[in-house]
């Protein structure tokens, strides 16, 4: 293979790179000739404010949350992932047959019985 030939195939892409470049840098550019007109800048103290809530914050945005909090994640992530699994389901089950909704049922019971166990060791409990 020429070196020729490997690099037509890279071409459009570089094209599209190129491009997207030239109008970030354009944008940018615009956006500090515009900054640069209106006049210098001048911070204020309403910039800083929680947005929507009228409420001062209580606690640091990056503050370490309580450990509870990890088991309620990951119960979120296990059924969320349960969604990523069901959608590609859905669209064969037609396909498959029986088979597939007897697999999906044991999936969802492993699941179940995940919810069960964190309930029953009190990883639900918030007190």
């Amino acid at each position: 293979m020429h070196a020729d030939a490997s690099a037509s195939g890279f071409t459009p892409v570089l094209a599209l790179l190129g491009l997207t470049v030239l109008a970030v840098g354009l944008l940018y550019g615009a956006a500090r000739l515009l900054r640069g007109a209106a006049g210098p800048y001048v911070a204020q103290p309403y910039v800083a404010q929680p947005f929507g809530s009228g409420l001062e914050p209580a606690e640091h945005a990056v503050s370490r949350f309580h450990m509870r909090w990890y088991a309620v994640t990951m119960l979120f992530l296990a059924f969320d992932m349960e969604m990523v699994f069901m959608y590609p389901w859905v669209r064969v089950i037609s396909a498959m047959g029986p088979g597939a909704v007897i697999e999906m049922f044991v999936f969802l019971a492993v699941l179940v019985a995940g919810v069960v166990y964190a309930w029953r060791e009190g990883a639900l409990r918030w007190t």
